[in-house]
């Protein structure tokens, strides 16, 4: 703890409101809310924590706090926050299901369709279903029963919908609004978990069409329930009323969270959500910040009823979420809540084996890392390497590991511009300054570690443009390799030393990866590189081929020698003029 975070805690507030961690860069890491301020953020920096809660308070070098006139105040403020600043230790819901929704659409023909897109548009949704089957067969159902128009635009005839009585055609009768809005209601009705009433006016119509001899329409009434006995009460009934419910149970372990939510539509069980994060303070916190999450995703609507554990409160809950709420005390509805929490704690415990792996590998491995080299644990890495052959189409690639994972999103690419032959030394100064130079402008996360493919040479490079040029202290490191190209040293220090890490440790493993993937990421980008260059400079000469013709033949073969494949006809058929498709045919043979 330093000095200003030992002053700040001394003039904390005891009054609601939320708290904002830094670290040392001044990045928010974590956002949290308290009843009681003064109260929460101390906890942080007094008693024992585990070592995952350990772990985020070492980084924490400032904090700031914000104070509400409330608790749902505070709960609110804080969803927006982790919104805003998606600091690395909070959970963040990555909405990463989409759910199938049948959509009676707003129109003056309206229409059915199976959507996974949510949007404010004035259509009904009716939904999640568990699967698009699920989705496709009520929707068959439903254009059984109600002939609502098919097609995405009206045509100028009548389609085979028409004459199946499965569409009014409205493309060329005129439908009146109140035959739409007597469908529309019975739709909604029918999704709402009232199929059980249309199946009984089916059932009045049988009979009545029986009695008046109309056999034919008699037997259509009598498919047509068939067809809702079938594609309706597959599923077992799990409650038994039809509100649509979602209910929420939780387990907590080791510092871990699990939390399961049952879809409960029309009576039924169709799917579950199962979430499994990091917690840093009480369990109820946790689970009403969840919750919060939970509902703000796109896809995932509020139903009119949730049910929530005892120990979670229901009138934050309510507040919150504006809609109803409740703790069970007993019933079936009880024993949804207890069925949820009995499976998050059997999926907590499941999957506790991997995640201890998983840290392991991870954040276990950054820790020895940096202690064996005597810095900060680098939570950011990023990596450089550089290709070319013999000077030609000279790239560098960046990869960035966080948390000793690899971050896709941020990997980057450079054609080196400045330098002319193959000077490694030269081309790492060039990227590296174009890289944190750009990292400064744009005020970019700093990484912790840089790692070199390379030795010292490459290293002193680096080291000069940061420090002389940039004003930067970043530790820099290289990756040497043996005689079979494989990972063998860590290069760290001044004078250069090698680091002593055993081979079969997870943080050499990790340096293993890191220089596979930015190895792998460069020469990618240079055979693409090589390919496209190779391929626009064999048609350079030709007379007539300009750069949209390279374009338009660089789409359609894909490489040269598909191109050199390719008859003198093809060429023409491409668009190619008659008297230029010959003289490309007879430049690529050469």
């Amino acid at each position: 703890m330093n000095d200003r975070i030992r002053h700040k805690l001394e003039i904390l507030p005891d009054q609601p409101g939320c708290y904002l961690m830094k670290d040392r860069q001044g990045t928010i890491i974590y956002v949290g809310k308290a009843k009681v301020l003064k109260n929460r953020v101390r906890s942080y920096f007094s008693g024992s924590h585990d070592a995952k809660t350990q772990r985020l308070v070492s980084e924490i070098e400032d904090f700031e706090y914000i104070v509400t006139s409330s608790d749902i105040e505070a709960l609110i403020l804080e969803m927006n926050l982790i919104k805003k600043h998606d600091p690395k230790y909070n959970v963040m819901l990555k909405d990463d299901k989409s759910y199938p929704y049948i959509k009676l659409t707003h129109e003056r023909h309206p229409k059915l369709i199976i959507t996974r897109k949510v949007k404010k548009d004035k259509g009904k949704y009716f939904g999640p279903y568990p699967n698009a089957q699920s989705a496709n067969e009520t929707k068959k159902l439903l254009d059984r029963l109600y002939p609502l128009r098919k097609c995405q635009t009206l045509p100028d005839r009548v389609c085979l919908y028409y004459h199946l009585g499965q569409c009014l055609a409205p493309c060329v009768n005129e439908v009146e609004p109140e035959t739409y809005k007597q469908m529309t209601d019975e739709i909604t009705r029918f999704l709402n978990g009232g199929y059980t009433t249309i199946k009984e006016d089916l059932q009045k119509k049988m009979l009545e069409a029986a009695e008046n001899l109309e056999f034919e329409r008699a037997q259509e009434y009598r498919d047509q329930m068939a067809h809702i006995e079938a594609t309706m009460e597959k599923q077992k009934m799990m409650s038994s009323d039809f509100t649509d419910r979602d209910v929420f149970g939780y387990s907590l372990d080791k510092g871990w969270m699990c939390v399961q939510v049952f879809f409960i539509r029309q009576g039924k069980l169709i799917e579950r959500d199962v979430s499994l994060f990091p917690v840093y303070r009480e369990q109820e916190e946790e689970f009403l910040t969840f919750l919060g999450q939970f509902y703000s995703q796109p896809n995932h609507f509020k139903p009119k009823e949730i049910l929530i554990p005892e120990s979670a409160d229901e009138i934050l809950a309510e507040q919150l979420l504006n809609v109803k709420v409740l703790k069970p005390k007993k019933g079936q509805k009880k024993e949804l809540v207890k069925l949820a929490s009995k499976n998050a704690k059997i999926a907590l415990e499941e999957k506790f084996g991997l995640i201890e792996r998983d840290e392991e590998r991870t954040i276990h491995a950054i820790d020895k890392l940096g202690t064996a080299m005597g810095i900060y644990t680098p939570y950011r890495i990023e990596a450089f390497d550089n290709s070319n052959i013999q000077g030609a189409d000279p790239v560098s690639a960046l990869v960035v590991f966080i948390d000793g994972k690899p971050e896709k999103r941020e990997y980057r690419k450079y054609k080196i511009k400045t330098v002319i032959g193959p000077d490694d030394y030269e081309s790492m100064r060039e990227v590296v300054r174009r890289r944190y130079t750009r990292v400064l402008r744009d005020q970019l996360p700093l990484p912790d570690l840089i790692l070199i493919d390379g030795g010292k040479g490459q290293i002193d490079a680096v080291k000069d443009i940061l420090e002389n040029e940039l004003g930067m202290e970043i530790p820099v490191a290289g990756l040497a390799k043996d005689e079979k190209h494989r990972t063998s040293q860590l290069l760290y220090g001044t004078p250069l030393e090698i680091v002593p890490l055993e081979r079969h440790s997870q943080e050499f493993y990790l340096l293993q990866r890191i220089q596979d993937e930015v190895h792998r990421f460069a020469i990618t980008f240079h055979r693409q590189l090589r390919g496209k260059s190779a391929f626009q400079s064999a048609l350079d000469d030709i007379q007539g081929i300009g750069p949209v013709r390279k374009k338009m033949l660089l789409r359609h073969f894909g490489s040269l020698k598909k191109m050199k494949e390719a008859s003198v006809e093809e060429f023409i058929e491409l668009g190619i003029p008659k008297n230029i498709a010959p003289l490309l045919k007879e430049n690529l043979e050469k």
